[in-house]
């Protein structure tokens, strides 16, 4: 990254879906509508601004097999600022990663702790795995931890069953959840069947992710609390590879997996017509690579979200569900400079022309 006193921004400046500025500028790493009366060295960069892309779900310190050391986290993280998004909510994870907020070339990170999961119940060595009766400790121990919220597995393969079912009791959720709350922070959960749902918002959850279960009588209950979705569809396309490999031990869960998938377009253009509020997340991390928030764009577009909407999930609406600026007068400056208007078509996210993080341009 360089170093610049004064950077200006002439084109197109989307401050807003319709709040569209000329130009912007940075001075002293924040933003501002006022050209400086003095400044002696000044870079300029032309074309479409947008608010830096929001991740609102991916693992920086994940790997495969569980946390992975600094280096390798450094560089998920520096492969989600390349592709232009500098904010992420990472949905748990092992690795303690409070490094990277010393660092000005790496985005900026809200955690939710590390994923709280029913014994056996999720993927080796990603979880503290309990069990019912220790859920409230564990919530308000990651609750403390995070940057405002927590995770919890919601539901998993039950192997006796043989499908997925609902890990915790509803009696477990409202009490974890109301714990979380009087500790100031919000809770989410890993859902990709039914039968977790209803118990979860009706505990007060504020988040589903994934939510590949969400039906026709659920998704009005969804919009009435105001429960958001990320419904990760980059990470559903895994859905029939891994229904392939489940087939001889449990072929019950491996048609229910490939059931979601068919579906999933349609289940998430039901939320989004209904008002449930949907953002972008990847799912990075893990088993999943870091830098596709414009595939996630693009796919919530072809599932039938237009456009603006489905950048404002990534941008505009997601930086104010987070409680973080966009490109307001004085925020901090993380924008990502663009071609083309991306409202026209968002495959113009792919390929940022010019990525600023912390007022510095990206080189």
């Amino acid at each position: 990254m360089s170093d610049q006193a004064v950077l200006h921004v002439k084109g197109r400046v989307l401050v807003g879906p319709e709040d569209i500025r000329d130009e912007l500028w940075v001075i002293d790493g924040r933003i501002s509508y006022d050209r400086p009366v003095d400044a002696d060295d000044i870079r300029t960069v032309e074309g479409w601004a947008l608010p830096g892309l929001v991740d609102a779900h991916c693992h920086v310190g994940l790997g495969t097999h569980g946390p992975v050391d600094a280096d390798t986290a450094e560089q998920q993280a520096l492969t989600d600022r390349d592709a232009g998004t500098l904010l992420l909510r990472d949905a748990g994870s092992p690795s303690d990663t409070r490094w990277v907020d010393d660092r000005e070339d790496l985005p900026k990170i809200i955690r939710a702790g590390k994923h709280i999961a029913r014994t056996r119940r999720y993927i080796r060595n990603f979880a503290h795995e309990i069990e019912p009766d220790e859920l409230v400790a564990y919530v308000a121990q990651e609750a403390q931890r995070g940057d405002g919220w927590v995770k919890l597995v919601g539901d998993w393969i039950d192997r006796d069953l043989g499908d997925l079912s609902a890990c915790w009791p509803r009696e477990a959720v409202e009490a974890a959840i109301a714990e979380a709350h009087r500790l100031g922070a919000r809770v989410t959960a890993h859902c990709f069947g039914e039968d977790a749902l209803r118990d979860l918002v009706e505990a007060g959850i504020d988040c589903i992710e994934h939510a590949t279960g969400l039906t026709e009588d659920l998704v009005p209950l969804f919009a009435s609390r105001g429960v958001a979705i990320v419904p990760t569809l980059v990470n559903i396309a895994t859905f029939p590879q891994l229904a392939d490999g489940g087939d001889a031990k449990f072929p019950r869960w491996s048609a229910h997996m490939r059931r979601l998938y068919e579906r999933r377009y349609d289940t998430v253009r039901a939320a989004y017509d209904a008002g449930v509020p949907v953002y972008v997340g990847t799912d990075a991390g893990g088993s999943l690579a870091h830098g596709l928030v414009a595939a996630e764009v693009a796919e919530l577009v072809t599932a039938g979200i237009p456009a603006v909407e489905a950048l404002s999930a990534t941008a505009w609406g997601a930086r104010r569900w987070l409680g973080r600026p966009g490109l307001e007068e004085g925020a901090p400056a993380d924008f990502v400079v663009y071609e083309a208007d991306p409202r026209a078509d968002v495959r113009v996210l792919a390929s940022p022309r010019r990525v600023v993080l912390n007022g510095l341009v990206v080189e």
